[in-house]
C-alpha cells in the first residue's frame, strides 16, 4: 500500500472534510478501555448518505468491533436495495493515521465500487487511496460458486 502524500483536512473539499468531523465525532463515543485506542469511521454511500461508527471493544477481544464495521453495519441495516460505498474516512489519533485491519478491508469489499479510503489523525493529516490499492487481491462474490 503506498497512500498519497500527507494531506490538510482544512485544504480538502468540503464533502471530505465533512465526513472527517463526523467520524472525529464518533470516536469521542469509541468504548475502547481494554486496548486505550479509539478510533471513529464515517462513510458516504452512493446517493450521498452518510453514516458513522466508534470502535466497541469487549473483554473476550473477539467480540469487539472496529469502528469501519460498525458505520458499515449501521448503513447495511437502514439502507434499501443495493449499499455501494463510495468513501470511507478513519480517524485515530495516531501519527501516521491507521488503515483499515484486514477483517474491515474485507467487509468494506462486500460494498466498494471505485471506494476511496481516507486515513485521518486529529491533526487534521491525512492520507487518500482507493480501496483497489488498499486491498488488491479482496475475496468477493465471483469467487463462490453457488449451485
Amino acid at each position: 500500500m503506498k497512500p498519497s502524500s500527507k494531506l490538510r483536512i482544512e485544504q480538502a473539499p468540503q464533502r471530505l472534510q465533512d465526513l472527517y468531523e463526523q467520524a472525529k465525532l464518533a470516536r469521542s463515543h469509541s468504548y475502547s478501555p481494554y486496548s486505550g485506542y479509539a478510533v471513529g469511521s464515517a462513510i458516504r454511500i452512493h446517493d450521498g448518505r452518510t453514516w458513522s461508527g466508534c470502535n466497541v471493544e469487549n473483554a473476550s477481544y473477539g467480540a469487539t468491533v472496529c469502528a469501519e464495521r460498525v458505520a458499515i453495519q449501521k448503513a447495511a441495516s437502514e439502507v434499501e436495495g443495493k449499499l455501494v460505498i463510495a468513501e470511507v474516512m478513519v480517524v485515530t489519533d495516531s501519527n501516521p493515521p491507521w488503515s483499515p485491519c484486514g477483517m474491515c478491508r474485507q467487509v468494506i469489499a462486500e460494498f466498494a465500487q471505485d471506494t476511496q479510503v481516507y486515513t485521518a489523525n486529529l491533526e487534521g493529516e491525512y492520507f487518500a487511496l482507493s480501496f483497489a490499492e488498499l486491498f488488491p487481491s479482496a475475496f468477493d462474490r465471483t469467487q463462490i460458486h453457488l449451485p
